[in-house]
């Protein structure tokens, strides 16, 4: 609906979580050939629970916004937490369903999050 697009919007130009986090302890770097996006995750973890988040890079109105909601969510949560969000966890929290072909885009983050950790 147009009002889930204009939330969306508003969630891209506010971009929450963007940036570079100079107190970070982990980073991966992660692309989606499809989309041309190239995100930069970074975490900042303390006693195996996730104190801070940012991520920068050159990404898509939908990969920016869900990384954005995503990173918020896992602020204060403990890693193997973090770790079971699934894509269906970050339609609940985007209140709006992807289309499937971009759906890559949607879990870039998530992608990320996940390959951090399993080095």
């Amino acid at each position: 609906s147009n009002m889930h697009r204009q939330e969306l919007l508003d969630l891209y130009s506010e971009k929450p979580n963007y940036g570079i986090l100079s107190s970070k302890t982990h980073e991966v770097s992660i692309n989606n050939p499809a989309c041309s996006d190239v995100m930069l995750l970074q975490l900042e973890i303390k006693n195996n629970k996730i104190l801070d988040a940012k991520f920068s890079g050159e990404t898509c109105l939908i990969s920016t916004v869900s990384a954005g909601v995503l990173l918020e969510n896992i602020k204060g949560m403990k890693v193997e937490e973090a770790l079971k969000i699934k894509k269906e966890d970050i339609d609940k929290l985007l209140g709006v369903k992807i289309i499937a072909t971009r759906v890559k885009c949607e879990l870039l983050a998530l992608e990320a999050l996940k390959k951090i950790f399993s080095k």
